[in-house]
């Protein structure tokens, strides 16, 4: 198989992929949704706690990656409130936060984070990266 025939093939496998992005920085957000969706990928933006829960009801994302500390409801409480819901469950979810006091990262792992990211240790790159690998589990 050519090489090209290989990133025809990656970038189609990304093409069906829906991510949420929850983060009330808008040039923030807007950094990373620009990266993901260059590498094929669907992306929708919620700006705050409440509409990430709407969105994520509605959209059934294949991925969410959460901020923490977030308008009208924090990012744990927003995973807590997806946790008990059947329908947003099995989502998988990132948390990606400037926070990273042990208690929050604990608090978000036990309530089914796959894992806990520093923004100012992530680049838009490297979460894209690294995104194929949290959806294969």
């Amino acid at each position: 198989m050519k090489g090209w025939e290989l990133n025809q093939r990656a970038e189609s496998e990304s093409d069906d992929v829906r991510v949420l992005f929850v983060e009330d920085d808008a040039s923030v957000a807007q950094m990373y949704r620009l990266k993901l969706e260059l590498d094929g990928y669907t992306v929708d933006v919620a700006g705050d706690g409440l509409v990430a829960l709407e969105k994520a009801r509605a959209l059934h994302p294949d991925i969410i990656f959460l901020d923490i500390r977030l308008p009208k409801m924090d990012g744990l409480t927003v995973l807590e409130t997806l946790r008990a819901d059947d329908s947003t469950a099995a989502i998988p979810v990132v948390i990606l936060s400037n926070w990273n006091e042990k208690e929050l990262v604990e608090r978000g792992i036990k309530l089914g984070a796959l894992d806990h990211l520093i923004k100012s240790q992530t680049t838009p790159a490297r979460l894209s990266q690294r995104l194929k690998g949290w959806l294969k589990g």
